[in-house]
């Protein structure tokens, strides 16, 4: 949307980038390449957006106030602190990380200056479009999908160090609603970021015990998928070798 954005002469005061944290270190780079191209040919650098304390002080460390959650916890017998890992009905991480970062910074600007936001989803997930007349979706507008977004980025020399050649998304590496299948890959590709991973899950399960705040995935710990992802390497591994 941006660049598309740039080479139309769409006025561009700025550009909003809520980073989580643990994103992988390709988007970093990406970043950086595409705020070097918005400072060229615009004059302005990326807003970049973050939490106070990130992630991890997030799933280990805040504190609990909510007097359901104090008295929930002390049943439990589980620490008052920490949100433990995210899950479906909890994505603590999204709201904290990126949506009311992004949404206070949007109102600001709509107050101050009566700013119009532009919204980067594709004709292919309109469902996710909002009826605000302060927003627009150039991309919806245009017809131009996801696939064909990230290909006009390819064909500009943005490739995001090679991520969406391996990965399907490409967000959070740690983010526990991944298919199994990204996990595998992360272990393959990105092993320094599962050693991470297995530290952060043996941390949480010490924490939290058995259930969702200190459960990876329904039916996973990140040390069991070690444990299938290694047997199924030995298993797919030449007989003799």
């Amino acid at each position: 949307m941006l660049l598309l954005m740039i080479e139309k002469e769409m006025p561009i005061d700025c550009v909003l980038y809520a980073d989580t944290g643990v994103e992988f270190p390709e988007t970093r780079d990406h970043i950086a390449k595409l705020d070097k191209l918005l400072c060229r040919e615009r004059g302005i650098h990326i807003t970049t957006l973050r939490h106070p304390h990130g992630f991890e002080w997030l799933m280990f460390d805040v504190p609990q106030h909510q007097k359901r959650a104090i008295e929930r916890r002390i049943a439990m017998g589980q620490p008052l602190h920490g949100y433990g890992w995210p899950g479906v009905r909890t994505r603590w991480c999204t709201g904290q990380l990126k949506t009311h970062l992004i949404d206070k910074e949007v109102n600001r600007l709509k107050k101050e200056k009566d700013a119009l936001h532009y919204v980067g989803i594709a004709a292919d997930e309109t469902q996710r479009c909002k009826d605000d007349p302060q927003k627009r979706y150039p991309l919806v507008e245009w017809g131009v999908t996801e696939a064909q977004a990230l290909q006009i980025c390819y064909d500009r020399g943005f490739d995001f160090g090679g991520l969406y050649e391996i990965y399907h998304r490409a967000s959070c590496w740690c983010c526990p609603l991944q298919r199994i299948d990204e996990l595998r890959k992360l272990r393959t590709h990105h092993p320094e970021l599962w050693a991470r991973l297995r530290e952060m899950d043996n941390r949480a399960r010490a924490m939290f015990g058995p259930g969702p705040l200190g459960q990876f995935k329904k039916n996973w710990s990140v040390e069991q998928l070690e444990e299938r992802f290694a047997r199924e390497e030995k298993e797919a591994a030449p007989y003799g070798l």
